[in-house]
């Protein structure tokens, strides 16, 4: 599980996405939400929206915290605060016959 955590941290705060689709689930849904504005992402598309940023370290200050854990899936709240805002992620890592995989990403900006 740790290991689905720092690599979706590594690939949206510094740009490493090289190992990103290896812990992400085929059915992942990533969903942004911004005031009413909502928009949803599926695999490839998140995948191909982060190549876009492959390699360029976002000027923010990053932490997570387990919200809720078992041995089956966990919730993991990844803050990354810039200056003028601050971006909130749920992410939801589910215990697979592949390993931990990540199969759900909520983000909020504040």
């Amino acid at each position: 599980m740790n290991y689905a955590v720092q690599t979706y941290i590594d690939a949206i705060t510094q740009g490493k996405v090289k190992s990103l689709g290896e812990v992400l689930d085929n059915d992942v849904k990533f969903t942004m939400t911004q005031g009413e504005k909502i928009v949803n992402f599926n695999r490839n598309e998140m995948l191909n929206a982060l190549k876009g940023s492959e390699n360029i370290m976002q000027n923010c200050k990053t932490n997570y915290a387990v919200v809720e854990q078992n041995d089956s899936q966990s919730i993991v709240k990844v803050t990354m605060s810039y200056d003028v805002f601050t971006r909130i992620n749920y992410v939801t890592i589910t215990h697979t016959s592949k390993g931990w995989k990540i199969t759900n990403v909520s983000s909020v900006f504040n």
